[in-house]
């Protein structure tokens, strides 16, 4: 009985481990760590699921790992206080949309974007996990106050000042994913041939480039700001050459058209541009090249060679 009872319980959790995975992953920013709460879900669930008949298993299978990922929060913190220059999310490989993805799924892509996940990260935890509850996931304010241990009113505040606070910081209209693509390759194409001239006209004058090395590569310690001051330290990167045996593969990493970097076969860069869909000229550029933060790139890829 206890064996055909837990194997329910693993088909319960299989069939909601992609939603549950999209959602603590919008908390955290963090594959590594969602994996781990992911984990720390299930060990909870097994055992409650033992002998009760759950009505709604999806709503205490979601509860249960928002509630693991707001503790988790805090040791996330603790961690980013020490963290070596600045800190961005760890790329996630997504598959390319669909063309009859809903207008739901190009929100949920839009919210897994390297650009909103860094916006997300200047909410409080409470603000995040409410904002990605009901805006991105479209849960009600009541239920996001019963996962919460909160009251409707209360959560209706916090989501209205989480919504004006990302609303602030990260503009509604987005690129054409075509667009990105094409500045993206004609950003690096310019890069690589050493063509100082093209990239700087790809430049939006208030761009900011954000490079994450967690102190483990070379990268800046602050984001850079401005096209001047982004120019020069492009322009620098290519005087000294310092990568070598460069190769580009564009994919989708956290919902947009990407490119990693490859130096000598192996994984050294993600890069991300965020391109203003009026003037086409990049606003921002997220660049990961922390080595931990790549290890399942490597895999992935690697997975598609044998594949």
């Amino acid at each position: 009985m206890i064996q055909h009872t837990d194997e329910h319980a693993t088909q319960v959790f299989a069939d909601h481990r992609e939603l549950l995975f999209s959602i603590v992953y919008n908390m955290l920013g963090s594959v590594a760590d969602t994996e781990d709460v992911l984990q720390e879900t299930w060990l909870s669930w097994v055992p409650r699921r033992r002998g009760t008949e759950i009505e709604h298993p999806r709503a205490y299978l979601v509860r249960i790992a928002v509630n693991h990922a707001l503790a988790r929060r805090a040791a996330v913190t603790r961690r980013r206080e020490t963290y070596v220059g600045p800190w961005l999310p760890e790329p996630l490989v997504t598959a390319a949309p669909q063309a009859e993805d809903t207008a739901d799924a190009a929100l949920r892509a839009e919210s897994v974007s390297m650009a909103m996940l860094v916006v997300l990260e200047t909410l409080t935890p409470l603000e995040r996990a409410v904002f990605v509850l009901h805006e991105v996931f479209g849960y009600p304010h009541a239920e996001v106050g019963e996962m919460l241990g909160r009251t409707t009113t209360a959560v209706r505040q916090v989501a209205h000042r989480a919504r004006e606070h990302v609303q602030a910081r990260r503009p509604r209209t987005q690129a054409d994913p075509r667009v990105q693509r094409r500045v993206t390759e004609q950003f690096l194409a310019a890069q690589l041939g050493g063509d100082i001239e093209e990239m700087l006209a790809l430049l939006a004058p208030d761009v900011t480039f954000w490079s994450d090395g967690g102190g483990k590569q070379r990268a800046a310690l602050r984001p850079v700001h401005g096209k001047d001051k982004v120019g020069r330290l492009i322009a620098s990167d290519i005087v000294r050459g310092h990568v070598p045996d460069v190769g580009v593969d564009y994919r989708w990493v956290n919902g947009d058209p990407s490119a990693l970097i490859f130096s000598g076969g192996a994984p050294y860069a993600v890069v991300v541009f965020d391109i203003d869909p009026v003037s086409e000229r990049i606003r921002g550029i997220y660049a990961v090249s922390n080595p931990d933060k790549l290890t399942r790139l490597e895999s992935e890829r690697a997975d598609d060679t044998a594949g």
